[in-house]
């Protein structure tokens, strides 16, 4: 591909095969000085303000498994392969992506499994056992990139023990490509449990489950989910097998007679707080599944959906301030420190985070509306002065022209 058949014409969608010829598109807009939209497969268009360029750099055809050794726990591939199948792949070795990473497709009106390996680092996408595991950050070994200076440049390693410009990879991520446009991610991978199984309490209010979930969290039961479903939630979860009750759900997982223990032990005092039931193997994997992609609020709207993270203890009050002045549903992850919101009106976002500085503050993230709205408020919660000023000069080092992803973060 030359630069002067990759950057024709307004609305083109350009689809490089290679990392060089990513460099040459993205110096031919640098040169122009014409930005450009940087994606995977689209499948997180709706995440962020709209971006402001007439040409898309495509990352789909950037695809394809640099090499997996399972034995040493690492994997690396192109930016634009699908993270479906890297997880296909990992799955039949017995191993898994521990840091769970969710899928926005389905919260933006889109089939489940169109996400890359590459969209998912740059927006940092983990899901329920982020709180045990750590974020999609956390698991990064190493990435190559074009940055908007139309420079190609690795950071980090292959191995688990190579941390060599970690920092780097991990400032990437969560970027939302508006500092560089991965080509190349090298990720570890991690054993897949044998057995997992999900303790389920019923008819909890939020207040009640967040101290049931605080009380799972600082035993020794060794946790890898716990979230709340308020009544009404259950029915969209799972294929509606909690029904409408609330729903508190404790995930153990590990080798069979260690969970097994650690649900009898753990069980004995839930038991006292509210009946207690349980999901086993596949249906809890469907539940866990169902509340990292945030499919209660999936229903193929523009409704307002929030994603606040906070204090877990605070996330009730808040969520019960809110309701005073909004009509909100609402769902709880991360042992509550996770809080989906969807709303029935605008996206309020002076509301929501003035309700979240007063409970304790945190981060409110508007991840879905129309496309007005996106481009009216704040997105992303604003950041302190010193934040934004290091971020500034991130963005001076990496894109000084502002040719990457503008107004995405803005």
């Amino acid at each position: 591909m030359s630069v002067a058949s990759s950057v024709v014409a307004p609305g083109e969608v350009l689809k490089p095969r290679s990392p060089e010829e990513v460099r040459e598109i993205v110096a031919a807009a640098l040169g122009r000085e014409e930005p450009i939209a940087v994606e995977g497969s689209g499948s997180k268009a709706g995440l962020g303000r709209p971006t402001q360029a007439a040409r898309t750099l495509s990352l789909e055809g950037l695809s394809g498994l640099h090499f997996y050794e399972p034995e040493e726990l690492v994997l690396s591939a192109r930016a634009g392969t699908p993270i479906a199948e890297v997880e296909a792949l990992v799955d039949r070795q017995g191993q898994r992506l521990d840091f769970e990473p969710m899928d926005y497709g389905p919260l933006h009106g889109l089939d489940r499994g169109l996400g890359t390996l590459g969209g998912v680092i740059a927006c940092n996408l983990s899901g329920p056992r982020r709180l045990k595991q750590g974020a999609a950050r956390d698991h990064i070994l190493g990435v190559s990139a074009v940055s908007g200076r139309a420079e190609a440049f690795k950071a980090g390693g292959r191995v688990v023990k190579n941390v060599t410009g970690y920092d780097l990879s991990k400032g990437l991520t969560g970027s939302f490509g508006t500092l560089a446009v991965l080509t190349d991610v090298t990720i570890k991978v991690m054993p897949k449990p044998p057995a997992e199984t999900t303790l389920v309490l019923r008819g909890l209010d939020d207040e009640a489950a967040a101290g049931a979930m605080a009380a799972a969290m600082g035993s020794s039961a060794e946790v890898s989910g716990a979230a709340h479903l308020p009544y009404g939630i259950g029915p969209r979860v799972a294929g509606g097998a909690l029904g409408r009750e609330a729903a508190t759900a404790i995930r153990l997982d590990g080798f069979g007679p260690s969970v097994e223990a650690r649900a009898a032990h753990l069980s004995l005092g839930l038991s006292r707080v509210g009946l207690l039931e349980r999901l086993e193997g596949e249906a809890s994997a469907a539940f866990w599944r169902d509340v990292r992609d945030v499919m209660p609020f999936a229903d193929g709207t523009d409704r307002p959906v929030w994603r606040v993270s906070m204090t877990p203890t605070r996330a009730p009050g808040f969520v019960m301030a809110l309701r005073m002045h909004l009509a909100a549903e609402v769902f709880y992850d991360w042992q509550g420190g996770l809080v989906w919101l969807r709303l029935d009106g605008r996206a309020e976002a002076e509301t929501v985070r003035a309700e979240l500085a007063r409970h304790g503050g945190g981060h409110a993230t508007l991840v879905r509306a129309s496309l007005a709205e996106r481009a009216a408020v704040p997105v992303f919660q604003p950041q302190p002065g010193p934040l934004a000023a290091l971020s500034r000069r991130l963005k001076e080092q990496f894109d000084p022209r502002g040719i990457l992803n503008p107004g995405r973060m803005g």
